[in-house]
């Protein structure tokens, strides 16, 4: 229950803050918002099950919101915050002004911050390696001939870090660095460990002492998926202590399910088999002990029958000419079942992998041990354990792939998705995919069974005004004992915005469709300052811009053609001079793009973002829910368009003040039953059809 002085500081940090804010406009629906987390997570609705799903429209201030009903409760009962976040931008906000704002005005004494992977952080051990004078050492380290530069830029890197001006994260890095580079440098989980002197003291170590004191920690989706796939409670806090606040939960389905996906390659696991039978007599002769013989004799064994049961496939995929024969370069089997004749040789390779895994592993212990005894030296552990951590995760890589390849799905859920790529190249190979379809029966065992209390937030997770798609999506039931609540944005929307349906000759699967936009839309952005153009595909977008760019005067700004931050910081630039400009994007301008006030007051949406199921994964969810009598269009296709048609429209209005107008050039909304339910799951704008 909430006890009564957890209600009282709330009520109490609350007013501070209104108070300190000489604008700040209290909302009824913050304030109900922050009611009901607290009482969910303190177990007043179901001690069971502190689970809350919330929309909160635009302008209400969610994010204050889960703060002040989350964080006083979680020092009080002694639990952790953890606020998992799918942007960059977001994990920067609550970073860099939220949560700084929040301490400073509550009165709270806690502390926070950011929890990065093993692989944003240096490891000292293997630059120190790498910039070493020892050119046996280095050249073990260096994956290919470092050239001068490479060897300078690695040297001022010790340097800055020893001179205590680099803390080794590269996201604090004064210059950017290559990827392949920074790889060879990067902390990663087979080769960091933190018994080994030369590791103690290293930069990801030191932030994961410093994570131990954090009070609330800010997290992305992937490393909340990372630590759940472990069990809980090995990268971030136990499940158990931690109440989970998942921000733009929209994006947890689809992260959760590549999360949980897998996938290899036949020839190149064949190749770098033949390196790690190497490898393995590299440690046998490296390692004294005797106990090394078995398992690095079991390996040669098992490397060279699993790589004649990958020749075996390679073999089998040659005589399905026919079925590769197609745009895609690709197979895709019918509800996941695999032939009987390749379903017999999954078996034996996911037997044969996972033998090889088993004893890779004991090898790896005994290397462990030397390096602890002191019997190998420095340079060669480093470059061992470098050697040995990238073979054993391509090693767990093609482990996971076949078990989840030759697994039998269960009669009771959605099948896997499977399908194998054909790869044209100097060397053809094929390529080895499994995805599960449905992560919600994952998320319930991993995260909801577990957690204290979990929060679920977006402003938009609602399609076609229910909770039904998300809640299918995640593994959640209305009738579960989690919370919903909606909230609708504080704004005016009737009279701040039109919602406009011009009358169009043409509709999308028209084939002059493309030149019937170009035509409107030279009409809706002339005298227009400000617009943003929403296309559903870059081919359409790029069409469209071929056929005005001579025909307006307006500047134009196309995603692709430069940074999306420099797109914006231009047009900002010219509307800050009462100049016109116009931005053309795709998808990912529907979501996170802010142009508050007189950077957007016309938003032009030329298509519904209807996704064509065009992915093996896609194909497979509508291929499942047809053989269960539904129909993937209603139940997949509209309810994802409601929510991207909702996020697209929520580009116009992004404060209070905002105004402008929407255009929909979309005629299927007024020609097409579905329309009108797109068109009601929309906020209560002007509307002018005609």
């Amino acid at each position: 229950m909430l006890s009564a002085d957890v209600k009282t500081q709330i009520r109490t940090i609350y007013k501070g803050i209104a108070d300190s804010l000489p604008h700040f406009c209290p909302r009824k629906e913050q304030n109900y918002i922050v009611a009901e987390i607290s009482k969910t997570l303190a177990g007043e609705y179901d001690k069971h099950r502190r689970i809350i799903v919330v929309e909160a429209g635009t302008g209400i201030g969610k994010s204050l919101a889960y703060l002040l009903g989350a964080i006083p409760l979680a020092l009080a009962s002694k639990k952790k915050v953890c606020i998992a976040t799918a942007t960059v931008a977001l994990q920067e906000q609550l970073l860099q002004k939220d949560l700084p704002f929040f301490l400073q005005q509550s009165g709270l004494d806690f502390k926070f911050g950011l929890v990065k992977g093993r692989q944003r952080y240096v490891c000292l051990s293997k630059l120190a390696m790498m910039v070493e004078d020892n050119n046996t050492t280095q050249m073990a380290m260096w994956q290919t001939k470092p050239d001068p530069s490479q060897l300078d830029t690695l040297s001022t890197l010790l340097y800055e870090y020893n001179q205590q001006k680099w803390n080794g994260e590269r996201d604090t890095l004064n210059q950017p660095i290559a990827d392949h580079l920074w790889q060879q440098i990067a902390c990663d989980k087979h080769s960091c460990h933190k018994q080994h002197a030369s590791h103690r003291q290293c930069p990801f170590h030191k932030a994961r002492e410093d994570l131990d004191t954090w009070d609330v920690l800010i997290a992305n989706h992937s490393l909340l998926l990372a630590d759940l796939e472990l069990g809980g409670g090995i990268i971030l806090p136990d499940p158990e202590t931690l109440f989970y606040i998942i921000d733009e939960a929209h994006h947890l389905p689809n992260v959760a399910r590549d999360f949980s996906s897998a996938q290899a390659t036949l020839r190149g696991a064949i190749d770098w088999l033949e390196k790690m039978e190497k490898t393995c007599a590299k440690l046998q002769n490296q390692i004294k002990s005797n106990y090394i013989i078995a398992p690095a004799q079991a390996m040669q064994d098992h490397i060279s029958d699993l790589s004649a049961q990958l020749t075996q496939i390679a073999s089998y995929c040659e005589t399905q000419t026919a079925r590769f024969d197609n745009p895609d370069n690709r197979i895709r089997f019918e509800h996941g079942v695999l032939p009987e004749s390749l379903q017999i040789q999954a078996e034996n390779a996911a037997t044969l992998s996972n033998n090889t895994l088993k004893q890779f592993n004991k090898m790896l212990s005994l290397l462990n041990e030397a390096i602890k005894d002191g019997d190998i030296a420095k340079h060669q552990s480093e470059a061992l354990l470098s050697e040995t951590g990238f073979m054993l995760q391509r090693l767990e890589n093609l482990q996971k792939l076949w078990k989840m390849m030759a697994k039998k799905d269960s009669l009771k859920g959605a099948p896997q998705a499977r399908w194998i790529e054909q790869l044209t190249g100097r060397q053809p190979d094929y390529l080895f995919n499994s995805s599960p379809i449905e992560v919600g029966f994952m998320l319930e065992s991993l995260l909801w069974e577990k957690a204290a209390g979990v929060v679920l937030c977006s402003a938009t997770l609602k399609a076609l005004n229910t909770f039904n798609h998300f809640t299918h999506q995640v593994g959640l039931s209305l009738t579960d004992g989690s919370r919903y609540l909606a909230m609708n944005s504080p704004f005016d929307f009737e009279n701040n915005a039109t919602l406009y349906l011009p009358q169009m000759k043409t509709e999308p699967t028209h084939e002059h469709f493309t030149e019937e936009l170009a035509t409107k839309i030279i009409t809706l952005i002339e005298d227009e300052q400000a617009s943003l153009v929403l296309f559903a595909s870059y081919w359409q977008m790029e069409k469209v811009a071929g056929l005005i760019e001579s025909k307006i005067k307006t500047p134009l700004f196309i995603q692709g053609t430069a940074s999306r931050q420099d797109i914006l910081s231009k047009h900002k630039q010219l509307c800050d001079k009462q100049q016109q400009s116009t931005i053309f994007g795709t998808g990912s301008f529907s979501e996170g793009l802010d142009l508050p006030g007189d950077y957007l007051t016309n938003l032009i949406i030329t298509k519904l973002p209807f996704a064509v199921p065009t992915s093996p994964i896609e194909q497979a969810h509508a291929e499942y829910i047809k053989i269960k009598g539904g129909n993937p269009f209603l139940q997949l296709t509209i309810p994802d368009a409601s929510r991207k048609l909702i996020q697209s429209c929520g580009r116009l209005l992004r404060k209070e003040q905002d105004y402008g107008r929407i255009t929909i050039l979309d005629r299927r909304l007024v020609s097409k039953r579905y329309g009108k339910s797109l068109l009601d799951s929309l906020p209560p704008f002007r509307r002018v059809i005609e």
